[in-house]
């Protein structure tokens, strides 16, 4: 699996050095000049933008920021007419002057005017006004020749072959990702060394987490390495050729932000799948090993463990959303120090608008760290029990006999009684009647248990030798017996079950019966029991006669 991922982020490496080197020639952010002169006047700052050809940056100009759309749409008016007729003439040779008019160099093409040379563009180059008008004539010649020749039908011709080649090798090289998805998909998943039947749910729960975060993971990657194929394939395309190459800085200059929102937003999220896999992995691994585990601890640790993975989870969940949603802000161009600067009071302030919060945190952290209920553990809070389903540093959900879930927030639990912590017991108690021989009745109930407890089906389950405590009481259904099974966590009631339908079968052979409730009336009334009396005597001469 190692090899999957370090395969895909190779292919996402292709296909991103793949691109055109026009990093030098489209703006992926604006660039903001310094003012000349300070002011206090926004709209009078000194800013600067650039002129294009064919999506190439020629040079830079510079003027207020009121001024400079204006002299930018002029400019590049100019510069495209100019190119236009120089493209549909049959010169091959351009020629670029220099003038001084009013001594302010004006850059002509061709005998047609460009622009002219003002002191903020040379500023912006930190060289003389004229100096810096050859230096744009200079680029503007070998520009406009290149791009010339870029049109011929040769060239054409050339960057055509390249296209069709960038364009077979996008279908062979997404072909081949789609099939290394499709076989990675019919892969097995990776063994896990086997463990004690006890801990099996909980191995078994995590792998299936663990199969998943990493077909997720896998899934994603494979997405963006198709994005990126095609993205990439198709961006080089559109700069092999000087009609569509504008498209590029279209395309960037539209796209820049949501591309890297999205990549933030989609890096995020494989971030945190993929420290869920790895998360789930070192705890299965951990479980799986046996290391640092003994025959009392266990399955008491693989809970604590399966415990901490789903707070690790939460944890991690927070701080990759902080990280994504800082990355986030510097794509934006936003200056986060203030910001970092400023979450000492924000979180002062949350802390106090939500100090409910606070309290379950801390209390979630206490019944974490000290133990006192785990995953997986039957507890009972207050009059409500069942189940522990979810545990976090918040809440604690548990599922009862009947099916609902309930969610108790973790400063609401003061008093809790953990049904399944280390070891459990079943407490039973047995009927039998008062007419019965005691003493082979308690035989017979101390056999059933001591047969039960060497059964190999049950005896990983019994973890002591059952106590048949004696009578325990003289009840309404005749002589209460208690015996008392030590068993592992959560399997007292399994174990109670099967001993009742063995002493059942036991005491019928027996002969013994478990009685149902019985009551003795005894009447002590004098004139009740001489109407009695007196009855029965008229009724006796009545048939006398």
């Amino acid at each position: 699996m190692r090899w999957h991922f370090l395969a895909i982020f190779g292919s996402i490496t292709v296909s991103v050095v793949s691109l055109p080197p026009v990093t030098a020639q489209i703006p992926l952010l604006p660039l903001l000049q310094t003012p000349s002169s300070p002011s206090n006047d926004s709209d009078n700052r000194t800013v600067s933008d650039w002129i294009y050809l064919d999506g190439r940056r020629l040079f830079q100009i510079s003027a207020t920021k009121t001024n400079l759309s204006e002299r930018l749409q002029n400019i590049q008016r100019n510069l495209n007419q100019i190119s236009q007729n120089y493209f549909q003439s049959s010169e091959q040779e351009v020629n670029v002057e220099v003038r001084k008019v009013n001594e302010i160099p004006v850059i002509q093409v061709n005998g047609e005017y460009l622009m002219s040379v003002t002191a903020e563009d040379a500023k912006l180059r930190q060289e003389d006004q004229q100096i810096s008008a050859n230096q744009i004539a200079d680029a503007l010649q070998e520009d406009l020749q290149r791009a010339k020749q870029e049109r011929q039908t040769q060239y054409l011709i050339n960057q055509g072959k390249i296209a069709a080649g960038v364009g077979l090798v996008m279908v062979v090289t997404s072909w081949g990702v789609y099939y290394w998805q499709r076989r990675s998909r019919k892969e097995p998943a990776q063994s896990v060394p086997s463990i004690s039947s006890t801990a099996q749910p909980i191995t078994t729960q995590l792998n299936q987490q663990q199969h998943r975060h990493f077909q997720e993971v896998k899934k994603r990657l494979f997405q963006l390495t198709q994005a990126g194929i095609w993205g990439g394939g198709n961006f080089l395309i559109l700069g092999l050729f000087p009609y569509t190459r504008p498209f590029q800085v279209a395309i960037l200059s539209a796209a820049q932000i949501p591309i890297k929102l999205a990549v933030v937003v989609l890096g995020t999220y494989v971030a945190t799948r993929f420290s869920y896999a790895l998360i789930d992995r070192f705890t299965t691994t951990l479980i799986s090993s046996g290391a640092l585990l003994t025959t009392d601890t266990s399955e008491r640790l693989r809970l604590r463990v399966s415990t901490f993975s789903g707070v690790t989870k939460s944890i991690v969940t927070i701080i990759w959303i902080g990280v994504g949603i800082l990355l986030a802000l510097v794509s934006l161009g936003i200056d986060i120090v203030p910001l970092l600067a400023g979450a000492g009071l924000v979180g002062v302030a949350v802390s106090l608008a939500s100090q409910n919060l606070i309290k379950d945190a801390i209390n979630g952290f206490l019944i974490i760290l000290e133990d006192q209920y785990a995953l997986g553990d039957v507890i009972n809070v207050g009059n409500v029990g069942g189940l522990v389903e979810n545990l976090n540093l918040r809440m604690t959900q548990l599922r009862d006999s009947e099916g609902r879930l309930i969610t108790i927030p973790n400063s609401e639990i003061k008093i809790v009684a953990n049904l399944s912590s280390r070891w459990s017991r079943a407490d039973l108690t047995v009927p039998i009647a008062y007419e019965a021989d005691v003493d082979h009745a308690l035989n017979l109930i101390k056999k059933v248990a001591l047969e039960m407890d060497q059964d190999l089906q049950w005896k990983h389950q019994i973890i002591e030798t059952p106590q048949v405590l004696g009578i325990d009481n003289f009840g309404d259904r005749g002589l209460i017996i208690r015996v008392w099974i030590k068993t592992q966590p959560l399997k007292q009631w399994d174990v109670a079950r099967e001993y009742r339908r063995r002493l059942k079968v036991t005491l019928d052979q027996a002969g013994i019966n478990i009685p149902v409730p019985q009551q003795a009336i005894w009447v002590n009334d004098a004139q009740l029991l001489n109407a009695q009396m007196n009855g029965k005597a008229d009724e006796s001469i009545v048939n006398s006669q």
